[in-house]
């Protein structure tokens, strides 16, 4: 009897799953990439917290639309408040912790992880003497750019002040103001 293969389970599935797909390949990438989007996320209900739910605290006015209501519009009390300013961002980080835990277990993005790890060591990084020399040479070549560049800026302004194209500068433009 054929078992079916784990790469065609849906992202749902993955998602409510508990297992680590292909656990000892791709680890270190995917640690490093699951931890990646753990910082994304803190950062992003860090912000939500301090800026966006900042305003909701206590005695704040709010307004829900609720159908058929007579008064749609409640005073936060002092835990309203910080259900919504500390409750949904750690329900939203929560949330997202572990979503981003399963991506790296959807098998799609975990073979892919694991094909990029398999292809980072084969790189033949360089060494510190080798390393330093070229960053002498890009650190040179940059500043010789910025000097040619500025050199032709300087001889096109300078010419075309001479053909008339362009004015003197801010002696010529106070020049042609009126006076008042």
């Amino acid at each position: 009897m054929a078992t079916k293969n784990r790469t065609d389970a849906s992202l749902l599935s993955t998602l409510l799953a508990a297992g680590i797909y292909k656990k000892n390949q791709g680890r270190l990438t995917r640690q490093l990439t699951v931890l990646a989007l753990w910082a994304l996320i803190a950062l992003g209900c860090y912000t939500l917290h301090t800026q966006v739910l900042d305003d909701y605290r206590e005695g704040t006015r709010v307004s829900l639309w609720i159908p058929f209501a007579k008064d749609p519009v409640w005073s936060l009390t002092r835990w309203g408040a910080f259900a919504i300013r500390v409750g949904i961002p750690t329900i939203l980080a929560a949330v997202g912790a572990w979503i981003a835990y399963r991506a790296v277990n959807y098998p799609r993005f975990a073979d892919f992880l694991v094909s990029v790890e398999a292809e980072m060591a084969k790189v033949s990084w360089p060494g510190r003497d080798e390393l330093r020399r070229a960053t002498v040479v890009v650190i040179v070549v940059m500043v010789l750019l910025a000097v040619l560049l500025f050199g032709f800026d300087y001889f096109w302004q300078w010419l075309f002040r001479l053909v008339g194209v362009i004015g003197g500068g801010d002696s010529a433009a106070g020049a042609d103001a009126p006076t008042p």
